[in-house]
């Protein structure tokens, strides 16, 4: 039997598969624990460390820009709202987003995937010109190669602590996790989750953020193993749906996932690429427009061979 070493946070559409109460037939799954689990991107991207691990899809995209040995699953497991981490300091002259142009705004990576779809939003909702910002980084980049790489307006100010940064006002705005505890700095977009939905009502688009990738020589020796690997999360995630629809009391992220299938109908996370393609032929267009990969992949092409069609 195949063991695999891999990195998958705990959430509760995972939480079976981790305990071994869903299995990958003939393969053996060797859980590392890593927390937070985006040092274990860093680490597929930087050393191949684990044979299958979560990855955020603008990592991956700039990854394979660079040559990376792995491939993903169209397994979205990690979604995040791209309407409201966006904070801003009121005191910066900033009353809309359009005031961003000639201002600071910090990131915790310029090829962090929410940074992408906060980004994206901006330019094609809000008509900021991206390239009249100057985004300030706080931490790596998850491929290293990428550094040298970055726009002449993406600076790195590694250590710094965005929510500290913004509340000081050194930065104007910033794209942050969770809420900023100071009475200057509020959220730039009003009323997100309203806005979220329209969006989402206009272009189709429900951001995906985290996929999870595969080693390729793995995938390469065993054309079998991709498409285990897909119904066993898969299945994993149906032991998490049928909890919802049971009516038992939910918490944490349990519940705001069951919350948006107000949204989103009985599934709020669909796995495939069919029916996820429109998010990811946006998220492609935006790493192209931020610079982040010099050419705009294809969304078949992103992810292995035997996966297109599950969902």
């Amino acid at each position: 039997m195949t063991v695999l070493k891999t990195a998958i946070a705990t959430y509760p559409h995972t939480k079976a598969l981790k305990a071994g109460r869903v299995t990958v037939p003939g393969a053996q799954l060797e859980h590392i624990e890593i927390t937070p689990i985006r040092n274990a991107l860093r680490r597929m991207c930087r050393g191949l460390e684990f044979d299958v691990c979560e990855m955020a899809v603008s990592s991956y995209l700039t990854a394979k820009a660079y040559g990376k040995a792995f491939t993903a699953l169209p397994l979205f497991v990690m979604r995040q709202s791209a309407h409201t981490p966006l904070v801003y300091n009121t005191n910066s002259g900033v009353r809309s987003a359009k005031d961003l142009e000639g201002k600071k705004v910090g990131v915790r990576g310029y090829t962090v995937t929410t940074g992408v779809w906060v980004r994206g939003i901006l330019a094609t909702e809000y008509g900021v010109d991206l390239d009249k910002v100057t985004w300030v980084a706080v931490d790596e980049e998850h491929v290293e190669e990428y550094h040298k790489a970055a726009p002449s307006n993406v600076v790195y100010k590694l250590g710094g602590n965005l929510a500290e940064m913004v509340s000081s006002g050194e930065l104007a705005a910033a794209v942050v996790d969770g809420r900023v505890d100071a009475p200057d700095v509020k959220p730039l977009i009003p009323n997100a989750a309203e806005a979220e939905t329209a969006w989402y009502h206009k272009t189709g688009i429900y951001p995906v953020n985290h996929m999870v990738v595969v080693k390729d020589s793995l995938l390469h020796a065993d054309p079998t193993l991709a498409p285990r690997l897909f119904n066993a999360f898969k299945e994993a995630k149906a032991a998490f749906l049928a909890e919802m629809r049971s009516g038992a009391k939910l918490t944490g992220d349990a519940r705001a996932l069951a919350q948006r299938r107000d949204l989103l109908g009985d599934d709020p996370l669909p796995y495939g690429v069919s029916r996820n393609r429109t998010a990811l032929e946006a998220i492609i267009q935006y790493v192209h427009d931020q610079k982040i990969v010099p050419y705009q992949a294809k969304v078949d092409e992103m992810f292995a061979s035997g996966t297109l069609d599950l969902e």
